[in-house]
């Protein structure tokens, strides 16, 4: 499912970047209909970085207009739409409500999820258009039962099927990704042959409404944070200081306590009712059970334990594990060897081999 092998109607997603900007040329040079479209999410005007300058990141104005000029070079319908609202009610605020709750969110995949291919896809079809295509590296394959199935892209390094878990079935008959069978380093090639502006771009890398990382100051300018100090506490009870916002500690953090100890300490737990940070040493963060919930999966849902292969965070590599289903639609997940800093918030997706079984939420 990489190419289209069918002259259609097709919308690209295009974000101003080198990927969308080749996915929408290639899909072109195919000879499909190709209808550019853009999402203007966030506005980046209001925001300054610490230094006190205006910022703009992924998804930002300035990527709207290179949206727009590459469409123009391609000789291609493009449109612009506004997303704000429905980006602040799903993402920002769900962003800020995760970490009041002692959670570490994961913007990227509700925003794929919510906006792109819920959102954007009801645009592309109301275009009468047949496909939604993007610039994601993973691939979309056919399965024997005559559906589809997720599968990683095969540049190991650039793969986002991880954000990708929450597509469902009807969707990914929908969608394509052009860029799944390449790497990155064909993917600039192809943007040099189309002679694209944005041949020489460079690739976002931080959360797009946080681009200089600093994402407690973003919530301190989002809400009114005036009563979320308390203590620090060792995992054995001990008091050993206290803190200015349990919402700027992170599982797995290690820098920035405030504390001495005789060993190095990291956040083993955040509690957030009770505005408290609890710390520990390293061996604290290994973890053989997770309960994972809001499970989405590209097989039937399972009805039995089965084993498989866990990744908890993008750019950690799979881990064996055993998967038990609960009544409640939740699993219970057993990793083979004890793993370090599972973090409630961050999403689990469930492997075998290449292709994504599903995931949910780490609770």
């Amino acid at each position: 499912m990489s190419e289209v092998d069918v002259k259609r109607r097709v919308v690209v997603a295009m974000s101003g970047g080198v990927d969308s900007s080749v996915t929408a040329a290639l899909l072109k040079e195919q000879g499909h209909e190709v209808v550019g479209m853009t999402m203007q999410i966030w506005d980046y005007s209001q925001y300054t970085d610490k230094h006190g300058e205006t910022f703009g990141s992924c998804c930002s104005l300035d990527d709207v207009y290179d949206a727009r000029r590459v469409a123009e070079q391609l000789d291609i319908p493009f449109y612009v739409i506004n997303f704000e609202r429905q980006f602040k009610q799903q993402v920002i605020d769900r962003f800020c409500d995760d970490y009041l709750t002692g959670l570490t969110p994961n913007p990227c995949v509700l925003c794929n999820q919510v906006l792109k291919f819920e959102l954007l896809m009801r645009k592309a079809r109301e275009l009468e258009a047949e496909f939604l295509a993007t610039g994601h590296y993973a691939r979309i394959l056919p399965t024997e039962d005559g559906g589809y199935a997720l599968h990683k892209g095969i540049d190991g390094d650039k793969d986002q099927s991880y954000f990708l878990f929450t597509l469902t079935k009807e969707q990914m008959a929908l969608v394509r990704f052009p860029l799944g069978g390449m790497t990155k380093e064909e993917v600039r090639g192809h943007a040099a042959r189309f002679h694209l502006r944005v041949a020489e771009k460079a690739e976002s890398q931080d959360i797009c409404f946080v681009p200089d990382g600093d994402y407690v100051r973003f919530l301190e300018e989002e809400r009114q944070l005036d009563d979320c100090a308390g203590p620090i506490i060792h995992v054995a009870g001990q008091v050993l200081g206290q803190h200015q916002g349990y919402y700027r500690y992170t599982v797995g953090q290690r820098k920035g306590l405030g504390i001495g100890w005789s060993e190095p300490l990291y956040v083993v737990r955040i509690d957030a009712a009770n505005k408290t940070v609890i710390v520990g040493e390293k061996q604290h963060l290994l973890c053989r059970e997770m309960i994972v919930g809001s499970c989405r999966w590209s097989m039937e849902p399972p009805q039995r334990p089965f084993a498989t292969n866990c990744r908890i965070r993008y750019r950690q590599h799979e881990q064996p594990a055993q998967v038990v289903p609960l009544t409640d639609g939740r699993v219970k997940v057993t990793f083979a060897i004890p793993q370090s800093g599972v973090t409630p918030g961050q999403a689990a997706v469930f492997y075998q081999g290449d292709r994504v079984l599903g995931g949910g939420w780490i609770q």
